[in-house]
């Protein structure tokens, strides 16, 4: 029987083995009140469980092997640390061991006592080849299991996001407006052109922003100009006009522009072209005054809306995809998609991690509405989900089925998923 370790803290963590006359290895009484706390660092697997060892209770810690030898194997025999282990749960018992103190480890054999059908249910989600392990039983899950497991796992994103803002907030010494300018940077370039915009966004001082919001032609030289877009001469006015003015703010800010090359159009819809975006994120910041305060203190999906909406871009996008190259008229405006991708990743994103950074529930509460708000992304990864049968309307059981999906399906790590838990433990 090939078992690995994590299967068997599955079994001990909940229970999955006959309760009634557990004994010892060697023949003591054993009950289990408390299995503990799992340990995902170094040490014992388990913290503060609580058993009963012929008659006597002992709280302290569980290590889980496969087999006893693997204590001498692992040497925990010679490590004090492993002293204070109160039961060994092992699949076989093949050696007798000991602590580093001489004392003789009680050890708990589950080979003959674990529920099969939980083996039979793990294989069946494990050694099957579909877009992800519980594919074929998705839809079987209680509705209820379902959503908790959503929301778990929606939370588990944005927390592990927010650790990303709390790093851009410290290196820029708590300045919430110039935080929220990066990621809202980051969020126009999509995810094609998103690590080209956190480039670009990290390339000069967030305040030249406030300094020239009053002069829309400088911000958008500033930009276009960082972006590495402004390095040769031009015919047309605008960009000409642009240069020169890119040109006084390099030599009067010290600054050093990006190489062109780094910025990505294959393959892409021209109206989604770098150059595009750019000039929509530079009308953005020429419009938005306080746009941190303004985002954070909006009362709903359509104030945040209107934030992106009518954005006061140059004329010349209006037939232009890139610099000198006309182009059939269009409107540069953000698209309705774009504007929920930005909302969902940089607003949302944002809101949350100020009210986690700042102890303040109401802002967590308030994204987590938003996203329920949103309809779903549509990617690859989420389409895998509709094959299984699953109805995703809002960006909140998208969000939380991509980490699903990055966290634990696309590793198997069902035995640490709600869903998984589920699944494995029904008979």
């Amino acid at each position: 029987m090939d078992l690995k370790e994590d299967f068997l803290s599955f079994i001990w963590q909940f229970r999955q083995y006959k309760t009634q006359d557990l004994r010892t290895t060697t023949g003591d009484e054993l009950q289990v009140l408390t299995v503990g706390q799992p340990n995902k660092h170094a040490g014992p697997d388990f913290f503060n469980a609580k058993v009963v060892v012929a008659g006597t209770t002992w709280i302290g810690n569980v290590e889980i092997h496969v087999r006893s030898s693997e204590w001498i194997g692992h040497g925990h025999e010679q490590d004090l640390a492993y002293n204070n282990v109160i039961l060994h749960v092992v699949l076989e018992n093949d050696l007798p061991v000991q602590r580093a103190d001489g004392s003789i480890m009680p050890t708990l054999e589950l080979k003959s006592i674990f529920h099969q059908h939980i083996l039979e249910n793990y294989n069946g989600l494990v050694e099957v080849r579909r877009p992800f392990p519980c594919h074929a039983q998705l839809q079987a899950v209680d509705p209820v299991v379902f959503q908790s497991t959503c929301l778990r796992m929606l939370i588990e994103r944005l927390e592990s996001k927010s650790s990303e803002v709390r790093e851009k907030l410290d290196q820029y010494k708590g300045d919430w407006e110039a935080t929220f300018n990066f990621f809202m940077a980051r969020s126009f370039g999509f995810k094609v052109n998103a690590l080209p915009f956190e480039v670009l966004a990290s390339s000069f001082d967030m305040q030249l922003y406030a300094k020239y919001r009053d002069a829309p032609l400088q911000t958008e030289a500033l930009i276009f100009g960082q972006a590495g877009f402004l390095a040769q001469d031009f015919n047309d006015a605008y960009p000409a006009q642009l240069r020169r003015e890119y040109i006084f703010l390099q030599q009067k800010h010290g600054l050093k522009p990006m190489e062109v090359s780094i910025w990505k159009f294959l393959r892409m819809r021209p109206t989604g072209f770098p150059t595009v975006r750019l000039a929509q994120f530079a009308a953005l910041m020429n419009a938005s005054e306080h746009l941190f305060s303004r985002m954070l203190h909006s009362s709903d999906l359509k104030d945040l809306k209107l934030i992106l909406c009518k954005l006061p871009i140059h004329s010349y996008w209006k037939a232009h995809y890139h610099f000198e190259k006309q182009a059939p008229a269009f409107v540069p405006q953000l698209g309705s998609a774009s504007i929920e991708s930005i909302i969902i990743n940089a607003m949302c994103l944002i809101t949350f991690s100020y009210g986690r950074i700042m102890d303040l529930e109401s802002y967590m509460e308030k994204a987590v509405s938003i996203l329920e708000q949103l309809p779903a992304e549509q990617n690859h990864v989420l389409r895998q989900y509709k094959s299984a049968g699953l109805k995703i309307e809002t960006a909140f059981t998208s969000q939380a089925l991509l980490q699903l999906n990055k966290r634990y399906c696309a590793n198997m790590q069902c035995l640490r998923c709600g869903i998984g838990v589920h699944l494995l433990k029904r008979t």
